[in-house]
Parts: structure tokens; sequence; C-alpha cells
């Protein structure tokens, strides 16, 4: 498999305004594994996929995507392997689950076989839902388009922890199985760092640690304690 980052920051700084809030962020995530990015809420997560998305566009720095340095926006990004699934839930909700897979250009019987719970519902308006059953929606459809990188933001938002766990490791599949790269932004620390293979923390808008999980797991008390 070809190692090199299907996504990276290179001193990358974003912010909403004149001024970055998130800066000099370097970062990458390659085939196959899950990166987690945690941090207390205002630390810059969200803003690091938005920077990351070209939702908003990088005031220094630079993004590259599958190794080509990117400036486009979000839709073009989306055309060269990138997936992106916000807080809110990503899905249409007056539509059926079929047809919401088949917006998505994806087989919706192939699309779901990672949750096969879904099946009995694909006739459903995805409104009458539960939010755990639109959140695996949401996930079956960006998985089944087979990206190169996937960035997810606060997926767990809401949900039972039997739902958050069926997600997570259904994503941990994809990327074992299909290369997929994930960067999951996760409140749940110990159910992120249980299928995660690195770890970042986020403090004020910097990199405050970054390592393997096995290096991170053991200062995970300190860890919630000092940025979380």
């Amino acid at each position: 498999m070809n190692t090199d980052p299907v996504i990276a920051a290179r001193g990358l700084s974003v912010g909403h305004g004149p001024r970055p809030f998130v800066t000099d962020l370097d970062l990458e995530v390659r085939p196959g594994e899950i990166v987690a990015m945690l941090g207390a809420n205002g630390a810059g997560k969200t803003t690091t996929l938005l920077g990351l998305t070209g939702v908003l566009p990088a005031q220094t720095g630079h993004v590259e995507l599958c190794g080509s340095t990117v400036r486009t926006p979000l839709h073009r990004r989306a055309r060269q392997g990138l997936a992106f699934i916000t807080q809110q839930r990503c899905v249409f909700m007056r539509l059926s689950v079929r047809d919401n897979l088949l917006a998505g250009g994806v087989d919706p019987e192939q699309a779901l076989a990672p949750f096969p719970e879904l099946l009995p519902h694909i006739g459903r308006t995805v409104g009458l839902l539960s939010g755990g059953q639109q959140q695996m929606l949401a996930v079956a459809r960006a998985v089944a388009r087979r990206p190169r990188v996937l960035l997810a933001d606060e997926l767990s938002l809401g949900l039972a922890p039997l739902v958050v766990d069926r997600i997570l490791q259904a994503l941990r599949t994809a990327c074992t199985k299909d290369g997929l790269g994930l960067l999951l932004v996760e409140q749940q620390v110990p159910k992120s760092l249980g299928v995660a293979d690195r770890v970042v923390v986020l403090r004020r808008g910097r990199i405050a640690l970054q390592g393997p999980v096995a290096d991170v797991r053991d200062q995970l008390s300190e860890l919630e304690d000092l940025y979380l």
C-alpha cells in the first residue's frame, strides 16, 4: 500500500476573521490510518477541518490532498477523493434512505452492507429515522463513495454508546480493508483511542501533543486534565 499522506497540512493557519485561530498546523493522515483529533471546546478542531476541506481559505501554509497542493473549494476536493461529515446530520431529511444513497451516486444495497439494520428502512423517509440511524446512513453513503480520506466531526454527538461503537467499527473496517484515511474529531476520548492509530491534541489553535495511541494511552488521565 502507498504510504504517502492522503491529506496533509503544511504550516496551515486558518480562521473566521482576519487573524487566524489555528496557526502553523502540521498534520498528516496516511492510507488506512485513523488519526483522532482531541481538544476542549474552542480548541480549533472544527476550524482545522474547515481549513482542510477548503471551506475556510488558508491564510498561511497550504493543504496537500493525495500528494498535490490544493487551494480549491470543497466540492472540487470531493472530486479528488475527500469526504466530509459535519456535526450536523449530512442527510436529506425529506428523501428516503434509498434516494439519499442514490443522490450520493452509490448502490443502496452495497452501501448498507456495513449497517444491515438499515435495510428494512430503505424506503422510509430519513426524517422519520432515529438520530443513530441517520448518522449510520451518512457514514454509509460517505464510505461507499470510496474516498481516499474522510474527515468526520463529532460523529457521536447525541448518539447512544452502542450506536457509536457500530459506526466506529465500520470506519475501522473501511480503513483496514480499503485503505481509507480518517481524521476523526471526537469528544469521547476512550472510544476514539480505541480505534485510532495516532492522536493529535489541539489547545488554543495549536498542536499541544501528538503521537501513537500506544504512547498516549498511559497518559489518558493527565491528557484529560491538561487539555480536555
